[in-house]
């Protein structure tokens, strides 16, 4: 993660959206019909966020000013906020809203140098609300600037008339439906304390196995609930947050091909102490990714920029370490290494120009937004 091809005054050719050529500007066989000067600006690739919750409807601003003022996240999801009230607005929203909410967010996403997006459900939480907001994913991908990847996050939470029978809504209603329109890539179960159990979890996760979804897992995050293990034993795609893994846990992710997908800004934005332990993953040889997790109630932002700030400053990472977990590492727990993640021959060209000298000034020079220019398989959307 460390060791990063840094190619010094040196030109890209793209072709047909994918990158030809990298290197110094020497040959002179390609038949170039546009030439776009950089001005100068460090290329990188285009950043990959591989956990945000993008169709919903309403904010939560005032739950944010509550927890300011002292309540924590769990405190208000017990009084009727959190998830609950996502769903809520979620609910009444019509498709359109969703789809124009989502092109919304991905325009700012896309502003601050992502191209490839997961975009999970979860705020409906019946079978028409969670279908709902997956086909608000596929209509919005049509014009997105930013590449969506649907994920089924149906076990986000329970709704408030129903706890056991949603397990079976999930397995013989909601994901069956989800499969019959080809609506996800990946299943999702949000296995914690108070929410779904370990078994719970696994039942979920592995009905999704069975339709054809790779899964996917929050786990770990406001406890220890043996969650990264479950997502090693299930070769899960990413097991989420992780603030609470255990020594096992990591173990056991080390020796998988499960990425540990970790997401400062949410510690950062419920104004906890607790990060993931990126040293202790990174060490015993993980695969570790970052995410904004752009949500109303956790994590309202969609700069990855940010979160490789608070990687780098809260989990010690390395800028190295950060940009790869920024790029290439999300780009292959979505399944999309070949294609996208870095700017190597035969790739998409998902370049971002970022005014600055060299990448060291995604970390250096922070809070404000250093990208010029972006480009989606060579087409410029920024």
């Amino acid at each position: 993660m460390r060791k990063l091809a840094v190619h010094e005054d040196s030109v890209i050719v793209v072709r047909d959206g994918r990158i030809d050529y990298v290197g110094p500007e020497r040959r002179t066989d390609f038949p170039i019909t546009e030439d776009f000067d950089a001005g100068r600006a460090t290329a990188i690739p285009g950043f990959v966020d591989s956990h945000t919750h993008l169709p919903w409807a309403g904010f939560r601003e005032s739950e944010f000013n509550r927890r300011l003022q002292g309540e924590t996240y769990e405190q208000i999801a017990a009084s009727g906020g959190g998830i609950a009230s996502t769903v809520r607005a979620t609910r009444a929203a019509t498709e359109q809203r969703l789809v124009d909410n989502v092109l919304h967010r991905a325009r700012t996403m896309a502003r601050h140098g992502t191209t490839t997006a997961e975009a999970k459900s979860g705020y409906g939480l019946n079978v028409a609300d969670e279908l709902k907001q997956l086909r608000a994913i596929r209509a919005a991908n049509e014009s997105s600037p930013v590449r969506l990847i649907p994920t089924c996050l149906a076990a986000h939470e329970f709704p408030p008339d129903k706890r056991e029978e949603y397990v079976d809504e999930i397995v013989n209603a909601i994901l069956p439906a989800v499969a019959k329109e080809k609506l996800a890539v990946f299943c999702d179960a949000f296995v914690e304390r108070g929410v779904f159990t370990r078994e719970q979890g696994e039942r979920v996760l592995r009905s999704g196995i069975a339709r054809g979804m790779k899964p996917r897992m929050h786990a770990d995050e406001f406890s220890d609930t043996d969650g990264a293990s479950l997502a090693a034993e299930l070769n899960a795609a990413s097991a989420d947050h992780l603030m609470h893994v255990s020594e096992k846990g990591i173990a056991a992710l080390a020796k998988s091909n499960t990425a540990a997908n970790l997401l400062p800004a949410t510690s950062f934005f419920l104004m906890s102490q607790r990060y993931a332990p990126a040293r202790a993953l990174i060490d015993a040889g993980a695969i570790v990714s970052l995410s904004t997790d752009c949500n109303p109630g956790s994590s309202m932002t969609e700069s990855m920029s940010m979160v490789m700030q608070l990687a780098t400053l809260q989990m010690k990472m390395t800028v190295e370490e950060s940009l790869t977990a920024a790029t290439l590492n999300g780009a292959a727990s979505l399944g999309l290494a070949n294609e996208t993640g870095s700017i190597e021959v035969g790739k998409r060209a998902d370049i971002v120009l970022i005014d600055a000298p060299n990448y060291l000034h995604l970390v250096y020079h922070f809070g404000i937004n250093l990208v010029r220019n972006v480009f989606r398989d060579g087409e410029r959307v920024f």
